[in-house]
């Protein structure tokens, strides 16, 4: 035998033992990627889809739509000429030598209760008021706050003074008399 017979015969016995080897893993290993496969296959679980059928009416209406340009070449880097400005009309207004007047004062507050009396303590300075809405009838002092909105400021033998707390507005109620009963 020559020298490049030998060589040959070597190299194919080589390439005969690796498909050999390659073979034999290959069949031999084979039953465990299968029951990985299996496995995998075993634990799927399909996504939760609410409608799986096709919606036609969205594929109709993409397949209708048609392309707009704005004006822009996509080819060049720059963008297209800003559009000419319309020259706007704009009304004149005329200036007044006098500024507008002034609002009118908010109107006085007005108490929702009825004042129908006054009186003293015997011990105590200062007068009481009598209020009432019909039902409840409230006794206050000066100072008092009333239904959590009035504060009493004065009382005197014929009126009422007092304030709104939320928005600081004073005003008056005058003592209502009670007409006796024929």
């Amino acid at each position: 035998m020559t020298k490049k017979v030998k060589i040959e015969s070597g190299a194919l016995s080589v390439l005969l033992l690796i498909a050999v080897l390659i073979w034999v893993f290959h069949f031999r290993s084979a039953p465990a990627s299968q029951s990985s496969a299996l496995s995998v296959v075993a634990n799927y679980k399909a996504m939760a889809v609410e409608n799986p059928h096709v919606h036609w009416d969205r594929l109709v209406e993409a397949q209708q739509t048609e392309y707009q340009t704005v004006g822009r070449d996509i080819f060049t880097g720059g963008l297209p000429p800003p559009p000419v400005p319309v020259p706007v009309q704009v009304p004149q207004v005329e200036v007044h030598d006098t500024p507008p007047p002034p609002p009118p004062p908010p109107p006085p507050a007005r108490l929702p209760l009825k004042y129908f009396g006054y009186g003293t303590l015997e011990s105590g300075p200062g007068r009481r008021a009598f209020l009432t809405d019909g039902d409840a009838v409230y006794i206050v002092a000066e100072g008092d706050t009333v239904l959590g909105r009035f504060r009493v400021i004065r009382i005197t033998h014929s009126s009422l003074e007092f304030e709104e707390l939320l928005t600081s507005r004073h005003g008056v109620t005058v003592l209502e008399e009670q007409r006796s009963a024929p």
